[in-house]
């Protein structure tokens, strides 16, 4: 039996902006996450790391390289692969509020992807949205509220829900913690770490904070200026680094990290 294709595999890829693509936001980079895996990637801000997340959710079209999600194109979604992408990969935001309707009401938020993938009557639409609020820890009658009536970190629960709820091989989360209170964050990680093992989904979280990164990854790949510099296994490189960059990021942390 054939080894089923890696949930995220990247060769080569660059994508810029600007006239002629003069500036590489993201230049070059290659990497492969596994099902299963939890990949972290660190770095400053404007060092390529959003761009990326884009490219690997199809948000985005590399200007070179390649991009796969489950061996499929994520940036070429016709009629007959927008599904099956959908239910490859998911994304989680920084902003909890932006990535929800204002307007509607958070059960049909959480029917909508289950209505697209799954013929489903209305009742048992129902028991599946009362089960993913469940599964991120929120009431069931959370369902009939609106984005503006719940917390930062209820509807980052609720996004985490709706990404979830077809059980994609892949998850992204772009800084899905650093909008949120230090109380909250500490939640939220954890929920994303126990869903992240319980449904085998491939991770691939991105954050400036490499306290954040050292908890939720299993290897970290490193990002400057477009590059990843260096990846390897999350102990390893926290041990000893073996690029200049990464070992800066390393010494400006507190003591007592």
């Amino acid at each position: 039996m054939a080894e089923p294709a890696p949930a995220l595999s990247m060769r080569d890829v660059r994508h810029g902006y600007g006239e002629a693509s003069a500036a590489l936001a993201v230049d070059g980079v290659s990497l492969q996450l596994g099902r299963g895996d939890a990949l972290g990637l660190v770095g400053e801000s404007g060092c390529g790391k959003s761009t990326l997340a884009r490219l690997a959710c199809g948000l985005l079209a590399p200007c070179e390289g390649e991009v796969r999600v489950s061996a499929m194109d994520p940036a070429r979604r016709d009629a007959r692969t927008r599904q099956p992408l959908a239910r490859a990969v998911q994304m989680v935001f920084q902003d909890p509020y932006g990535s929800l309707h204002p307007r509607q009401r958070i059960g049909a938020q959480l029917a909508e992807p289950l209505r697209l993938h799954a013929q489903a009557s209305p009742q048992a639409l129902g028991e599946r949205v009362a089960a993913l609020l469940e599964r991120v820890g929120l009431p069931a009658e959370v369902a009939q509220r609106h984005p503006h009536e719940l917390s930062g970190g209820q509807r980052q629960r609720v996004a985490i829900a709706r990404a979830v709820a077809v059980e994609p091989a892949l998850l992204v989360c772009d800084e899905p913690v650093s909008a949120l209170d230090v109380s909250v964050q500490a939640q939220i990680l954890n929920l994303l770490r126990d869903l992240q093992r319980d449904l085998g989904l491939a991770l691939l979280f991105i954050s400036h904070d490499l306290r954040v990164v050292r908890c939720m990854a299993d290897r970290i790949a490193v990002m400057q200026h477009g590059r990843v510099v260096e990846i390897g296994e999350t102990d390893a490189v926290w041990a000893a680094p073996q690029h200049p960059y990464t070992a800066e990021l390393l010494a400006a942390l507190p003591p007592d990290v």
